[in-house]
């Protein structure tokens, strides 16, 4: 049986996780619709899920059609969570991206086809409730075509749009609708072409084999439309799902596996979910999981998996001897729930590093939010508590604030909701947070350099120099032999911590640390010397040096009608946005830019206003930029290494107990 990993997104409130019910039940996995408003879906299991009535977490579940195995992982829709979209994109062969026929294409439906697109994933196209009161059809095309993609082809049309009766319907080999999907896929096929060029009808069977074949590579993207309420074109796209959808690749040489999602059971077990690549991976079984460190360096821990249960198991246990591997093997192709693995983080690898690009195909979060306990005494159980949770999400990093509290990296207030009813539930501590605060990062702006010996306060001689680089390069030019391996590894791991915190108070980047001169005495030195001399050398080093802040921005796009080009663009100018250039389209303009987050909100609030109605705004990550004047701070936790004395009494202090 062949198996296929399929991704289902959307905007939020696309009603994907509605559609996901309608597939199972449609294939016999379940017997009765779960409904998103009662609660009662089979893949948003999580009490706060079912009671927000929105997907938090990636949820895998399978159906078969056709001799296909189909894991389908149902993705959030909601922005604040596109790290659990991030993850998924990576162990899928192919993805249907829902529209609602009311709602049209909206921004964040933008954002993941533009991903899609890029990543030549074939993708169906499935356009939602077409029952419902202001469902549109052929002018939704036309928004797919300009928003989303040139390359879609829609393959057939809706009877009654708006109406409890709405219909779809394939188009007839022979009709105008097969012709004008003939000149979609011409692009691509030269018999079509040429039939296309002479005005002749299409050939059902060259149609269907050049359909085939495009959607699989990606270079067209069919259209759908259907009602996940009602079943509407549901049949239909089971039918796209097993027609035109590409199997998982064969079988990598090597054993490899990548953790796309973590959670816990009923019983408070961690629980990892792995797609495989290649090889084989059974219960009992001892592991290398490999992970890509944000600095780029790969490392490597030992695991073993205590358990392991193969997603849709129960589909193919029917297979002859020899064909399948049993439900308590994973190989190629499949998804699987390991327990064990203790250690292992999302995005890591079992079994080899192959793959691990360290690509990102969505910002990191750019809002910190300090999360306070309402009771004091509860601090210490808080953070252990948000770096549990931290252990399933990579993008939330923390770290102790200033006043006791925990500061966390977040998307949205949404998340930040949700954060705070996960650690009431969960972990039972009441939290509130504070507001939040755009993330900035430092860059060095020249060269520095500094050096403390023995003797000076510290039982150990570590000096440096500090360069703009590349992310943050951390170099030798003393003798590995110099000193004990375990004196090197402090040294390096205090410095790739000192540079959360600049000499504004910012995360430092592309920047190359090179270890000029070491020394210890001996045996009174210890690492726990060199965690503490390494960040005070490093800030004198880097004061010297100088940094400069920058901020986020976003690469915009916004569409206006023709009257209204000149009072956008400059009210853009005027929040600061840079004009890239703009572009006449058929409804009017589309300006692009760039302009930095802290200011997007009120660009977005503004611009129905200025656009009489019919502006768009659309606007993906656009990297920083300098701040101009004096720049912001961030308070500071490291006990201020660019002042001695105010250091050294920070280290004096008594540590509390984690």
């Amino acid at each position: 049986m062949q198996t296929v990993n399929l991704g289902i997104l959307a905007h939020v409130d696309a009603g994907k996780t509605s559609l996901t019910e309608r597939l199972l039940h449609s294939t016999g996995v379940i017997d009765q619709l779960g409904s998103v408003d009662a609660g009662t879906t089979q893949t948003d299991t999580g009490e706060i899920e079912r009671r927000r009535g929105i997907t938090i977490r990636s949820a895998v579940t399978s159906f078969a059609v056709r001799d296909r195995q189909v894991n389908l992982l149902d993705t959030p829709g909601h922005s604040d969570f596109v790290a659990e979209v991030e993850r998924a994109l990576g162990v899928l062969d192919a993805a249907i991206l829902v529209l609602s026929a009311v709602e049209g294409v909206q921004p964040h439906s933008r954002r993941i086809m533009r991903i899609l697109r890029s990543l030549r994933l074939p993708t169906l196209i499935f356009v939602n409730k077409i029952d419902r009161v202001g469902a549109r059809t052929d002018e939704l095309v036309a928004d797919v075509r300009r928003l989303l993609t040139p390359a879609v082809a829609p393959l057939g049309t809706v009877h009654a749009p708006g109406t409890p009766e709405a219909a779809f319907r394939l188009y007839d080999p022979r009709s105008d609708g097969a012709h004008r999907l003939a000149e979609a896929l011409a692009e691509h096929d030269d018999r079509l072409l040429a039939a296309v060029v002479d005005d002749l009808p299409p050939d059902p069977s060259q149609l269907d084999e050049a359909l085939r074949a495009q959607a699989a590579a990606g270079q067209i993207h069919p259209l759908l439309f259907g009602s996940a309420l009602s079943g509407a074109g549901v049949a239909e796209l089971l039918q796209g799902i097993a027609a035109l959808l590409p199997a998982s690749p064969p079988a990598e040489p090597e054993p490899r596996a990548r953790v796309f999602a973590i959670e816990r059971d009923a019983a408070g077990e961690r629980v990892a979910y792995l797609r495989a690549y290649g090889g084989q991976f059974r219960a009992r079984q001892r592991v290398v999981a490999y992970r890509r460190e944000p600095d780029g360096r790969i490392t490597a821990t030992r695991a073993r998996i205590t358990r392991l249960e193969r997603v849709g198991a129960t589909i193919d246990r029917a297979e002859p001897p020899g064909r399948g591997h049993g439900p308590t093997a994973l190989t190629a192709g499949h998804i699987a729930r390991v327990a064990g693995l203790t250690g292992v983080r999302l995005g890591d690898q079992l079994g080899s590093p192959a793959g691990l690009d360290g690509r990102s195909y969505f910002p990191a979060p750019t809002l910190e939010v300090v999360v306070r306990p309402r009771d004091p005494a509860r601090t210490l159980a808080l953070h252990a508590a948000l770096l549990a949770i931290a252990d399933a999400d990579p993008f939330l990093r923390t770290r102790v604030a200033p006043d006791g509290g925990t500061s966390v990296l977040l998307y949205g207030e949404v998340q930040c909701e949700v954060l705070t009813a996960t650690l009431a539930e969960a972990y039972g501590i009441e939290t509130e947070c504070g507001p939040g605060r755009l993330m900035h990062v430092e860059r060095p702006t020249g060269v520095g350099a500094a050096l403390e010996i023995i003797g000076q306060g510290f039982f150990g001689t570590v000096g440096f120099r500090v360069e703009p680089g590349t992310g943050v390069d951390y170099r030798l030019e003393v003798e590995l032999g110099s000193l004990p391996l375990s004196f090197h590894k402090a040294i390096e791991e205090a410095t790739r911590a000192a540079l959360d915190q600049g000499r504004h108070g910012w995360p430092v980047t592309d920047i190359r640390v090179t270890l000029t001169h070491s020394g210890y005495w001996s045996p009174i030195t210890t690492a726990g010397h060199f965690r503490d001399l390494a960040p005070y050398v490093l800030m004198q080093a880097l004061a010297e040096a100088g940094t400069r802040v920058f901020e986020p921005c976003r690469r915009f796009e916004a569409e206006v009608p023709t009257d209204r080009l000149g009072p956008v663009t400059s009210y853009l100018v005027r929040l600061g946005a840079r004009i890239d250039g703009t572009d006449p389209i058929a409804a009017g303009w589309r300006i692009g830019g760039l302009l930095p987050v802290r200011v997007e909100p009120e660009a977005q609030r503004r611009l129905p206003d200025l656009s009489s109605g019919e502006g768009l705004w659309s606007s993906v990550a656009g990297g920083d930029r300098p701040v101009s004047g004096d720049p912001p701070g961030r308070p500071r936790t490291d006990g201020n290494p660019f002042d001695r004395t105010e250091y050294l009494r920070f280290l004096a202090q008594p540590k509390p107990r984690s």
